[in-house]
């Protein structure tokens, strides 16, 4: 096997192994990790709701994070918001930078995701995605959002 081949299998599986981290995190029977300053862990069964199911358990999800957070506008304005952002798909990309159901620019992510509770996790994982984002917009209302 030639430097090159070697080389290209070795990127595959590298490629691999982060296609799956960016869904599903080192550990998926826990919503992780490291106590971070005062940001407490957040409880795998805290709306646990299987958001690779279609927008309904993606909506289902925001309704639980918002009324789980007591975010201001409650559910309604979290849902409103995130439909602007990306119409409910976690996938959403922004040529800007922004990723995910509610759009938070990539370069923000990593420090937001360990705030709250998500070292690691992927802005594409709507749970992640979903649950940074009531924890913020608890902590500090929906100024990042334009409202």
């Amino acid at each position: 096997m030639t430097n090159l081949m070697k080389m290209r299998c070795h990127m595959l599986a590298a490629l691999s192994i982060a296609a799956i981290l960016t869904v599903v995190p080192a550990s998926a029977s826990q919503a992780v990790t490291l106590e971070v300053g005062r940001q407490a862990k957040v409880s795998a069964k805290v709306c646990d709701y299987d958001w690779r199911k279609g927008a309904f358990h993606v909506k289902q999800l925001i309704r639980c994070a918002a009324e789980h957070w007591n975010v201001p506008g409650g559910a309604a304005l979290a849902l409103y918001i995130a439909d602007r952002e990306s119409h409910y798909y976690p996938n959403a990309y922004n040529p800007s930078g922004c990723a995910g159901i509610y759009q938070h620019m990539l370069r923000y992510w990593p420090e937001r995701a360990t705030s709250f509770g998500f070292r690691g996790w992927s802005a594409y994982n709507a749970r992640a995605n979903i649950i940074v984002t009531m924890r913020m917009a608890h902590d500090g209302g929906w100024g990042p959002w334009g409202t």
